[in-house]
């Protein structure tokens, strides 16, 4: 490591992983994809944006969180992690975890719905169906403009 390393060591864990890994602190991956032919491309930067999210999100715990919250704040990550890619996403654990963040470290709660509501969390959980899309609305409803009032309330 060069002079003024942060010292960090990453462990990464990957599936089935086809295209680019992003690991490490502060990343920006940037991507562009054309039209319909570009659709493949575009959903794999769009997984890629959400999980660069995720390893951004676990390297600030890495920095803010004290050491036994920190232990659980990873673990709660992981688990959003899984709901929210798995085949269908889990709203309720999506619920769960964004209320432990506001309990526990409120400084990264934003963090955490931010990556709720990512872009691709919504077409998945579209794409999960109707009765998916209409819980994750109620509790994340892209509708109330994040100001917490109900959606279409006036």
């Amino acid at each position: 490591m060069g002079e003024g390393g942060s010292g960090k060591r990453y462990r990464v864990k990957t599936g089935d992983v086809s295209g680019q890994v992003v690991v490490g602190e502060d990343n920006v991956v940037v991507a562009a994809t054309g039209g319909a032919e570009g659709a493949p491309a575009a959903v794999g930067a769009d997984l890629e944006s959400l999980r660069s999210g995720f390893a951004a999100l676990r390297g600030r715990i890495d920095r803010e969180a004290e050491d036994g919250t920190g232990a659980a704040a990873r673990e709660r990550i992981d688990e959003l992690e899984e709901a929210v890619t798995a085949d269908k996403p889990e709203v309720s654990v999506m619920v769960y975890v964004r209320d432990w963040f506001v309990k526990r470290l409120p400084a990264l709660a934003g963090a955490v719905t931010a990556l709720i509501v990512h872009p691709f969390v919504g077409r998945l959980v579209e794409h999960a169906g109707d009765a998916v899309a209409s819980e994750f609305s109620r509790h994340f409803g892209d509708e109330d403009g994040g100001d917490g009032t109900a959606p279409g309330a006036e």
